[in-house]
Formats: C-alpha cells, structure tokens, sequence
C-alpha cells in the first residue's frame, strides 16, 4: 500500500520501528557491551557478554538490580535524570577503562522512560589516532596562547634604560610617575632614543602589568588598513575580509595598554576616530552594529614635531591636548655623553652573547675609542651606537676595540671602494694603496676590501647560495648574512 506519492510506503511506523531494531543489534553485535534500564535507573536488560565482565555468570541476576550496584562508576542513572545523552566517555571499572556511550529512551509523549548503554570499546588503544591528535591540538593552542601572552608583556624595565646623568635620572623619574596613573602618556623625543623601551618600562611597572601590552606602528601599516587594525571588523565587512572578522588592537589590549608608536603619521580622518574612543572608551568595528566597551591606557610616540603638525593643519590640536597629559621628553644621546660608556658595555654585552655573532667574545674598549665615541653627536642616537659596535665586532678579530676599528663607521655608512676590472684569470685586481694616506684608515680599508673580495670569490663559487658558501669557509650563515650587509656583498 501506497499514498499518493509515488514509491513512499504508507507503513512509517513499521520502517521505523525496523530500523530501531536494526540499529540496536548492529550496536549490539559491534560494541563489547550493551545494557537497558528504567526511569529509576534499575538493569531491565544486559547482553551476556557485558554482564560476565563485572562477574555475572547469569544475565537474569542483574536485572532489577541498581546501576551501580552492577556497574561501578556508571552514569546512566544521570542520563535518565537529565534526559540528556552522554555520547563518548571512559568508564573507569578498576581494570581495563571502557569508551562507552549512553541514550535517554522517550515515550511518544517526551518523558524519559530509561536509557540505553553501549560499551563500544574495551581498549583505549582503538581511539589512540583520535585522543592522539586531539591532544596534539591542545598541546599547540595553549603553546601558541603562552607565546602570544609571552609577546605582550612588558619587555624592558627602567633598568633597561641604562645611565645616571640628571638627563636619564630625570626621565625615569617621569616613567615611575606616569605608572602610578592612568592617563595617557606622550613620548617625544628624536629617533633611537628608547621611547618604546620607556613604553614597555612605564606598562610594566603600572598596575596594568598583568593585562596586555599591544603596540601599532602607525607609519608600518597602510592608512586604508589603520582602521581595521585598531577597530576591526565584522565578518565580510570589505572585499578579501576574514570570514570570521577581525579583532581590533583596542580589543586585544582590553585591560592593559595599547602602545601607538610614531603617532605623528596618523592620517587626520582617523584621528577623529581615535579620539571618540579615547573620550568614550567604546567603538564599533567596522561593518559592525556591535558597540564594544573597551578599558585601555594609551601610550604614544611620536619623532616628530606635533606641535608644529598641529599649526599646519596635519595632527587634531584636541586629540594632541588630550594626549598630552603626562608628556615625557626623551634626551637624545648628545645630551647624555657621560651614559655613552655604560651604554657601549651594555650593548657589547648583550652582541657578545653566544647566538648574537659575538661568539661569546669578553671586548674591552679603549681609552682612545672611548674618547671617540664620546665625542660623537649620534644624529641616531642609541641606535646608530649599537649599529657601529655591531659592525665593528664582526670585522674585528681583536678583543680590544681601538679607535682605529671604529672610525671607518663613525660618521655614515662605509662606502665600498670601486673595484678595478676583473681580468681574464677571474681575479680582480688589489686596490693600490695611495700614499699619503692615514696608516690606520689604509689598513682597515684594506681589510675590509680583502674580506669583500674573499666572501664574494666563496659566494660566486657557490652560486650565490649563502648556506653552502658559509659552510665552505667554515663560518655560520648568520654571520656570513650580518658581513654580506656590512661590506654591502650584492648576492
């Protein structure tokens, strides 16, 4: 018998209740286990096979027993309770643990009448694959969540600015203050003078220590992605968007600080933006309707000027007086020279370190490069004398740095001395040494040209594969890689 629809039995009741049948021998038959009980939880029905695992030579002696009288540990009697399944778990029996899956039986009126119980495997050895790469996955998501956690902490301390003159004492004098405090905080100051070091210091020593520290560099990221960055956006909210969205830097750094590195590149129509946020503490990310609530310390840097980009027009004079509540000055190298010794060891300390280049080398400075280096203006201030004393440890074989290893990177960048024409033998020709000149200049340009023409005759032998020509003249590619850019090797 038939309905209307063509090949469609009129008999539902009787396919169904075949194929509950069918589907619990097929259970029955494939797990080592399978029990039945009622809505009190009491043992209608256990396969022989299960029942001689907890020592029951008759199945007839279990039945209208309690669960657990028979089966320790079992839970069947939540299934009935909750009316929920529990569909994969280990069952503990004091030997070998069974995976077991559980099912609330229900009446045609909803009420649950009993539960129904399959032990699917006595070993855990069959789901090792699945418990294997499950675990595999956890191990990674709460290592990447360490790193990501390790990353946004404070790195620097105020330890970390090195040097005692009234300059340096006066700045971390500031950086203590502005840590005591919630209010926004201005770092000005010229190129490589630790800002950022004096943002991770202030972030550390704040009560928002334990929260994240995030930081944007304004002038590395395109205008046209500077609002998704620091907002984020909904899923598809723009061509190419992540189709679970993005999360924005001021979410990430809820409850900690959010460092704005080189703020004076900000294009004027999100400054607007940034204030509202400032003043609001809530923003809504892009292609959004959801207002996100947002608890944020804001420290930011700028080399620039802003007062002057404030006249002209380029910076928002309300968003610069909001910013600048608590503004700390940090003094260009010039105008700290007695720090310039204490901060050469430091940075020789730390390049000397094994896996820095430094090969674990103790360097000492002489009197007379210390008088150099003292003497010198550093338009790039820390960064340019960490720049010279790397330079000058990876060419010099000596543990004692003199003034004549540092003059040729005092000043700019060395500029390689032109070449004479390679002749027919493949050789090219020694740079004449002029006289007239000054000895020392002569003989560290001369060593610097012979370690050119070296590393290029083992680079070009090798066709400009860096790894291979490291190996063959018995140097570690990091150090190959750091000379190819000091001696400007084009590979």
């Amino acid at each position: 018998m038939t309905t209307d629809l063509i090949g469609v039995p009129a008999q539902y009741g009787a396919i169904l209740r075949s194929a509950m049948d069918s589907l619990f021998k097929t259970f029955e038959n494939f797990s080592e286990g399978t029990l039945i009980v009622d809505a009190d939880a009491r043992i209608v029905w256990i396969n022989e096979r299960y029942a001689a695992r907890f020592g029951f030579t008759d199945t007839q002696q279990a039945i209208g027993l309690d669960c657990e009288t028979v089966i320790p540990n079992s839970l069947m009697r939540e299934v009935v309770q909750t009316g929920k399944p529990i569909l994969l778990d280990v069952l503990e029996n004091g030997r070998e643990p069974f995976v077991v899956m559980r099912l609330p039986l229900k009446d045609e009126a909803g009420r649950t009448v009993g539960a129904v119980g399959f032990a699917l495997f006595d070993e855990l050895k069959s789901l090792t694959p699945l418990f294997s790469h499950y675990s595999r996955v956890q191990e990674e998501l709460i290592a990447a969540r360490q790193s990501l956690a390790q990353a946004r902490r404070a790195k620097y301390t105020l330890a970390s600015f090195v040097g005692t003159s009234a300059a340096s004492l006066e700045v971390k004098r500031q950086a203590r203050r502005a840590a005591n405090v919630d209010s926004p905080v201005l770092l000005l100051g010229e190129t490589g003078t630790g800002k950022e070091l004096l943002a991770h210091a202030i972030h550390g020593t704040s009560a928002r220590a334990g929260g994240p520290l995030v930081t944007v560099n304004v002038a590395a990221i395109p205008d046209t992605l500077l609002e998704v960055e620091f907002f984020g956006a909904a899923q598809g909210a723009y061509t190419g968007a992540d189709r679970r969205g993005r999360v924005g830097k001021f979410e990430l750094a809820h409850g900690g600080t959010l460092f704005l590195d080189e703020i004076g590149d900000m294009p004027l129509p999100l400054q607007g933006k940034l204030l509202r946020v400032l003043q609001d503490q809530e923003f809504e990310p892009l292609g959004s309707n959801r207002i996100v609530r947002t608890d944020v310390r804001i420290v930011a840097a700028t080399s620039a000027d802003l007062p002057a980009l404030v006249a002209a027009g380029r910076f928002r004079a309300d968003l610069f007086y909001r910013l600048n509540v608590l503004t700390i000055h940090a003094p260009p190298l010039r105008a700290r020279r007695s720090d310039i010794e204490a901060l050469a060891y430091a940075i020789l300390e730390e390049l000397c370190t094994p896996g820095r280049g430094g090969h674990g080398r103790h360097l000492e400075l002489q009197d007379d490069a210390l008088r150099l280096l003292i003497a010198h203006d550093w338009p790039g201030n820390v960064r340019e004398l960490r720049n010279t004393l790397e330079r000058a440890i990876m060419l010099s074989d000596s543990e004692r740095i003199d003034a004549r290893t540092l003059t040729p990177f005092i000043g700019g960048v060395v500029t390689p001395r032109p070449f004479a024409a390679v002749p027919a033998g493949g050789r090219e020709a020694m740079p004449e040494v002029q006289p007239g000149l000054d000895d020392s200049n002569s003989y560290t340009q001369a060593m610097a040209d012979f370690e050119r023409r070296f590393l290029s005759d083992a680079l070009r032998a090798t066709g400009g594969r860096v790894a291979d020509a490291a190996a063959r003249i018995g140097i570690g590619r990091a150090t190959l890689y750091k000379k190819i850019a000091a001696l400007g090797i084009a590979i």
